[in-house]
């Protein structure tokens, strides 16, 4: 049997979850905007994904409510409550490829940013104990950070460098 193109009409969470983040594009959008990218072209860069593809995934975001689009200057996007409440989902997945993908070790290690101690994949504190909100998560090139993957640009750059979580780039 075939699947349907989309669950919209569906009476289940999880598909209609998927449905706004389920497509990859999406999720490493998210991820990114985590880690502090906020402008359009940032995220072509860094992601070097198709300008039409970005376009119509930031557009179904903050339709959805993930993202704000804000007009200056220039225009940024950024996590709204909704879209930060994501951030276990994107840590536990990193988690899980890291264990499953990277013989190296994790890419990035996320840290509390007051103590220093490592994260589990629950987003507690190895050190204290805690449960590390958002905006007290650190993340740093990991042991499987491979500088020769990094890209040429600030934005990599900054992503590559320890921060703390959804400080903007820039």
């Amino acid at each position: 049997m075939t699947l349907p193109s989309t669950y919209a009409d569906r009476n289940c969470s999880l598909a209609r979850a998927l449905e706004v983040v389920g497509e990859r594009w999406t999720l490493l959008i998210v991820r990114d905007a985590f880690f502090g990218v906020r402008r359009f072209g940032d995220f072509a860069t860094q992601l070097k994904i198709p300008r039409a593809v970005l376009t119509n995934r930031l557009k179904l975001l903050v339709r959805e409510g993930v993202l704000t689009r804000e007009e200056g200057a220039t225009v940024e996007y950024r996590l709204t409550p909704k879209g930060v409440e994501l951030w276990p989902v994107v840590r536990t997945l990193m988690s899980w490829g890291d264990t499953h993908y990277s013989p190296g070790g994790a890419r990035r290690a996320v840290r509390h940013d007051g103590d220093g101690g490592l994260l589990d994949p629950a987003g507690r504190c190895e050190r204290c104990g805690e449960l590390v909100p958002v905006t007290e998560t650190r993340v740093e090139p990991g042991p499987g950070f491979d500088p020769a993957d990094q890209g040429d640009d600030p934005v990599s750059d900054a992503i590559n460098t320890p921060r703390r979580l959804l400080e903007p780039i820039g």
